[in-house]
């Protein structure tokens, strides 16, 4: 049977690798499925061609060049993306994937058509049955000139990632998918497809309303995926000093959009990376990895404020949908309920799904009284920065907007964060800013415990501080529930479950940080600590490369990348990488210890130099006891590194956690190491 359009062969095309048809017959039960389902889609009967001899390819016996090209005459391509399709040396990939790119590009229709909507759709419609490694994505993306989607048939629960099957319970799926719904998906983009082609040519303004309607209502094939980002907002206020409150109704939105599981929205961080930014709003969707862009700008002016917002396809630039809102402030609820609007008219126009529990966390009002609501926003502006006088001016206002409502839960969180904040940065030891944390989190959670952040704060100090893992976790998996597409909170979990050896958890988890905060480099440094310690040394050096293109200055990624380098083998580059550590640092005395000691006697001297004059500097100066003790495990020195991992233990070091990490192997068999690991509740066996 010829295709249903012109001279083509076939309307569509299936290309999968045999192995990921052996074990149960997957790809042929789809192909089955999916044949059922346009016959209940379309009025007339596609042809498929789906290759079913037991090998990559057609068999040898017959002429491969001669009837490939004949069967990839065909209208529609589909790959079953696998872990193993991805590989630029497979038949498929080869005689199929990238045979029907370059022979589409020059057909009548080309690779790409529009749709009767304005939207563009590819030709090749990619079904992933895995998810794939960013290098098989950056291969893909490479043949197809765009963005990688597709019809997603992936089963994910905790150390499971395989493909989705019609038997899977889409509760305990954690991608939230089910088959039938997802074969009906590619039927409706096949025949979205089809109507392009059928109508090539032809202006589109002539097809009905009701034809064009119907288009919409099915998902468009250009996305599959609810991906959104909400770029900084423009404050076109006269007063430069508005922009704390332009940003504060941005943040909101964001914040509001995040609570939704139905979406992906990118975190604050890497969007805060293009503001100011001319990119096209295509480029920048591209590295975000996103579906739509949210803009908007706004104005405060006395007692009233405007604020203009628009939602954008990206791949055409194509504006979905658009409002602008002029509002009195009267009352804290005038700001909180233009915020809750926005959010919710984005959410509707990408037809995302809103629980009524998730209805009621973005309806909810924080506070009534409007000028704790506006200190709370000047301290969320000066808290960002983590610059010592911002940390401080930041804590007067979330003072101030405590005084004001004591029953405000977001201004003792503001005033956690500050606390954490200056642990962090180094201002001030764990153990003064840890319990002023913990006290500031847990009236925060008495008067509103379904705050997410809250409950990641409390989480993270539950973990570095307590050492209490049964409590972090639960907080962490409630703050997560909360907020589902809170990247700080997976990111974090992810190092509480690495610290367990839960390995393939962890790394489902920073996986999952990373693609909801792409342009974060300390989350691509965590990445980098989890693949080394999951002992996956060569993708745990591509992480760290990833984090310092973002930021050559990530301490985290390049205090990782020297470690892993030296598990390795490769002494050199990991001595040269250490000295790159310290020196961000700033502390210069290791970095002459490491050149001189390996000119002297190579690797091992140069670590022994290196821990001895930072055990002489820490006579004067506070360093973790942790990271002596790395630079003594290094070149295998046992007594110095348990006397220094036994100073962390007593000293409460929060990098302790990491204890069973790979560079402390040589004392896997020391009573002392695992007296250390049973006190800590670690599971060192």
């Amino acid at each position: 049977m010829s295709s249903l359009v012109g001279d083509y062969e076939y309307d569509i095309f299936i290309s999968y690798r045999q192995r990921d048809n052996k074990y149960d017959g997957w790809v042929t039960g789809l192909v089955n499925n999916l044949k059922r389902e346009l016959e209940s889609a379309l009025k007339d009967e596609v042809s498929v061609y789906f290759d079913i001899n037991p090998y990559d390819g057609l068999l040898e016996t017959h002429d491969v060049d001669a009837s490939l090209k004949k069967k990839l005459n065909c209208l529609i391509f589909m790959p079953i993306l696998s872990r193993t399709y991805c590989d630029s040396r497979a038949f498929a990939w080869k005689n199929e994937f990238m045979a029907f790119v370059e022979q589409a590009s020059h057909d009548q229709f080309g690779l790409k058509v529009t749709l009767p909507n304005g939207n563009i759709a590819s030709r090749v419609l990619p079904i992933k049955i895995h998810d794939l490694d960013d290098d098989d994505i950056t291969l893909c993306e490479s043949v197809l000139g765009g963005v990688l989607r597709g019809i997603e048939f992936i089963y994910k629960e905790s150390g499971v990632n395989r493909p989705l099957t019609p038997e899977d319970d889409i509760k305990s799926n954690l991608n939230k998918t089910s088959y039938r719904n997802q074969v009906n998906k590619i039927a409706l983009a096949v025949k979205e497809i089809l109507t392009a082609v059928s109508k090539h040519g032809q202006q589109f303004e002539k097809v009905s309303k009701r034809a064009s309607k119907q288009v919409i209502v099915t998902e468009s094939i250009e996305q599959f995926e609810k991906s959104v980002a909400v770029l900084p907002f423009l404050n076109d206020s006269p007063d430069e000093e508005n922009t704390y409150f332009i940003n504060g109704l941005m943040e909101e939105v964001l914040n509001n959009l995040q609570k939704i599981k139905d979406l992906r929205v990118i975190s604050r961080t890497s969007v805060e990376q293009y503001r100011g930014q001319k990119k096209p709003i295509s480029e920048i969707a591209g590295e975000l990895g996103v579906n739509y862009i949210v803009e908007g700008s706004g104005q405060k002016y006395g007692n009233s404020f405007r604020i203009r917002t628009q939602l954008i396809m990206a791949a055409k630039e194509t504006h979905l949908w658009g409002e602008s809102y002029q509002q009195k402030i009267k009352k804290a609820e005038d700001i909180f309920n233009i915020q809750t609007q926005i959010a919710e008219s984005i959410a509707k126009e990408l037809k995302a799904i809103i629980t009524p529990q998730e209805k009621d966390l973005i309806e909810k009002i924080p506070t009534k009284q409007l000028e704790a609501y506006d200190a709370y926003l000047k301290g969320q502006f000066y808290w960002r920065t983590l610059a010592k006088n911002d940390l401080d001016t930041a804590m007067q206002y979330f003072e101030l907007a405590k005084g004001i409502d004591p029953e405000y839960a977001l201004a003792y969180a503001g005033i956690c964060n500050v606390w954490v904040g200056r642990q962090q940065a180094g201002y001030l030891p764990p153990e003064e800013a840890g319990p002023k944390a913990m006290e500031a989190a847990m009236k925060a959670l008495e008067l509103d415990n379904t705050i997410g952040e809250v409950h990641n704060t409390l989480a993270l100090v539950k973990c570095v501080v307590m050492w209490d893992w049964e409590g972090s976790e639960s907080e962490f998996k409630q703050a997560i529930e909360l907020n589902p597409n809170y990247a700080e909170a997976h990111a974090l979990y992810s190092q509480l479950l690495i610290a367990l050896k839960r390995t393939e958890e962890a790394i489902e988890h920073i996986e999952i940080a990373v693609k909801l905060d792409p342009l974060n480099s300390l989350y691509k440094g965590f990445y980098c600590l989890n693949l080394m310690i999951a002992r996956r040394f060569n993708e745990a050096v591509l992480a760290a490369h990833e984090a310092l293109k973002i930021d050559p200055t990530a301490l985290v990624a390049q205090a990782n990348l020297a470690t892993t380098l030296i598990l390795m083998g490769k002494y050199e580059e990991g001595v040269e990488n250490y000295k790159l550590s310290y020196t961000l640092l700033g502390i210069n005395e290791v970095v002459t210890a490491l050149d001189s000691g390996f000119a002297k006697g190579g690797y091992i001297e140069a670590f022994n130099n290196a821990a001895d004059t930072l055990v002489e500097r820490s006579k004067t100066t506070y360093f973790s006891p942790d990271m002596i003790a790395e630079l003594y495990s290094l070149i295998g020195n046992k007594d110095r590194t348990l006397e220094w991992i036994e100073r962390a233990f007593m000293e409460h070091d929060p990098n302790l956690i990491y204890l069973l990490q790979p560079i402390f192997d040589i004392l896997r068999d020391e009573p002392r190491y695992q007296e250390i690991a049973k006190k800590m509740n670690l599971p060192y066996k």
